[in-house]
Parts: C-alpha cells; structure tokens; sequence
C-alpha cells in the first residue's frame, strides 16, 4: 500500500508559504493505519530494543499500536506538567524560542534500548530533544522512526550520529 496516496497536502496552513502534509486521512483508514504500522515494524526487524517511546502527542497514535504489535512497553514524553512526579525535564531551543520535555523519572530499569517515534521529522529539534531525555535517563536509543520526513528541511542531520532513522514517507520539500 502506497502510504502517501493517504497524505493530504494543505497549501498555506498554518501560514502562507507553508505546504502542511495532513495525516488525518491516513488515520482515518483502517487499512492505511494498520498498514503504517506493519511497515513500520517491518522498517525495525533488524534492530534489538525493549521499548517505544512516543513523544507527544502524535507520537503516542503511532508508538503506542508499534509497541502493542510488537508485544513492547510504551513511555511517553510529554510536555511540562502532564506527568505526576518524579519526572526529569529537558529544555531545548527553537527556532522561535526553547520548549521542555519530560519523562517519568526511573522508567528504566533491566529494559533500556528504546526506539523514538514521531509521527513527522521536520528540523529534527524535538526528536533531538528526546533522545538527549532517553540517555539522560539512562536509556539507549536504538532508532528513530518517523512516518512522514520533511527531508528537505535536513531534521536527520540533528539527530545522534550513528543511530539509525527510519521515515515511511519522505518529502523533498
């Protein structure tokens, strides 16, 4: 199945000069949906890990069937105040200014090799951020893996070297 028929360009949202791709149809789709899903574990075969960890929020439409389908725990990475404590944060700048991210302090135990998902990779800022949480936590990103990538906009080149990244759709522009 060709994932990006699913994809629906929208010209100028949320401002002129922007082309914003719209997963809602492709989540809209049963078959699309359970489709990304078993590509995306398909695209993982070869890489050992023991959870998925999905930023929010679209990250968790994404990470949280991955990890159910791969019989795998799931750990969010939310924004600031939406976990009880303890939580470790993660401040990380922007374009336009800095944004956090947090984790559950301790959510690593015997099971440390962990898979970031998104559902997009555009300058890779967020991604970056959250691999930078993973490792302060004691984790070890094994991959990241990405429905759409904006390749255009270079996100993969901010992510840690050597760590695999996977994208199911890529963009030139």
């Amino acid at each position: 199945m060709n994932l990006q028929d699913l994809i629906r360009e929208v010209p100028d949202f949320p401002k002129p000069g922007i082309l914003f791709r719209d997963i809602t149809p492709l989540l809209q789709d049963a078959t699309g949906l359970q489709a990304t899903i078993a590509q995306m574990s398909m695209a993982l075969s070869s890489i050992e890990f023991d959870l998925v960890v999905g930023i929010e929020s679209r990250g968790f439409i994404f990470g949280v069937p991955l990890a159910h389908h791969l019989k795998l725990g799931f750990i969010p990475v939310r924004k600031p105040g939406k976990l009880p404590p303890p939580v470790l944060s993660h401040s990380y700048s922007l374009e336009y200014g800095s944004d956090t991210l947090e984790m559950r302090d301790q959510v690593f135990s015997t099971a440390k090799r962990v898979v970031i998902v998104d559902d997009l990779i555009a300058t890779g800022g967020t991604a970056a951020a959250t691999a930078a949480l993973v490792q302060r936590a004691g984790g070890r990103v094994q991959a990241f893996a990405f429905v759409v990538e904006l390749e255009g906009l270079g996100g993969r080149h901010h992510l840690p070297a050597g760590i695999p990244v996977i994208s199911l759709i890529p963009y030139q522009n």
